[in-house]
């Protein structure tokens, strides 16, 4: 009897190596298929953040080359000016990736200054006006704060304004003209600002997870899959630096509305 019962021990010792050694081989497998996944996600997402900028230069080419504005000096200065500055955010998205691991790792020193908001906010605009226009697309300002003085770092603070209104361009079909709303307002030592588009909106689920590095929803079309990917998530760690917020509100065909709440200086 106690022979049986010893190889039946040696049995189970062995059936436990045999699954213990089976599901270490699948969870690298796992891990195999989701750091390829990470790749191609890395890949499609740092093309879409490089299609507004070269979107935004070819249609100020393209605009120079019209004899009404080629003729206009005044005109001509505004286009160089638009490439000029979409030349920097190209080169600014290039080090999206090296700064994000800084700020995970802490080692990204970000110099603060007292700002505006409303320059900043105005600035960002600046940047997506072309591709607005180019839409067919409207902006309209509700800046309703009577104060808007933030300690920021004024590039990385344009820079979150800008993947915002960037995903309200994008998020918006093709077939209809984007619609961007800015709010501002002052709640208690807060300024609190709000962008609102009118797009395809997006799921519950999308919403819990749309400031994760990578995470992009499939819009139905797998040919033209968009991703928030590195810009919110980028986002989301300027925000926290400057001890402010962001969120989303949204809800499928009814558009989404993003929040930043940021300490004002008192």
């Amino acid at each position: 009897m106690s022979s049986v019962l010893g190889m039946a021990g040696l049995s189970l010792v062995f059936t436990l190596i045999i699954v213990i050694a089976y599901s270490s081989a699948i969870s690298q497998l796992f891990q195999q298929r989701q750091i390829s996944q990470i790749k191609t996600d890395f890949i499609n997402n740092m093309t879409h953040e490089f299609k507004t900028p070269i979107a935004t230069i070819n249609l100020a080419l393209d605009s120079l080359k019209h004899p009404k504005i080629s003729s206009d000096p005044e005109k001509v200065a505004n286009y160089l000016r638009m490439i000029r500055e979409e030349n920097k955010r190209m080169h600014s998205q290039v080090e999206n990736v090296l700064r994000i691991s800084k700020l995970e790792k802490n080692d990204l020193d970000i110099q603060k200054e007292n700002l505006d908001l409303n320059d900043v906010l105005e600035d960002s605009i600046s940047h997506i006006a072309l591709i607005l226009e180019q839409r067919g697309g409207s902006l309209h300002r509700h800046f309703g704060a009577l104060r808007t003085t933030v300690l920021a770092n004024e590039s990385h603070l344009s820079n979150v304004f800008v993947n915002v209104l960037e995903n309200a361009i994008k998020y918006t079909d093709e077939s209809e003209a984007p619609v961007i709303d800015i709010y501002t307002e002052n709640v208690r030592d807060k300024i609190v600002i709000k962008v609102r588009d009118q797009g395809i909106g997006m799921s519950k689920t999308a919403q819990r997870k749309v400031f994760q590095k990578f995470f992009r929803e499939h819009t139905g079309n797998i040919h033209n899959v968009k991703g928030h990917g590195l810009g919110l998530a980028y986002a989301q760690r300027i925000v926290d630096d400057h001890h402010g917020d962001i969120y989303v509100e949204s809800e499928k065909g009814q558009g989404s509305t993003f929040i930043i709440n940021l300490p004002l200086i008192t």
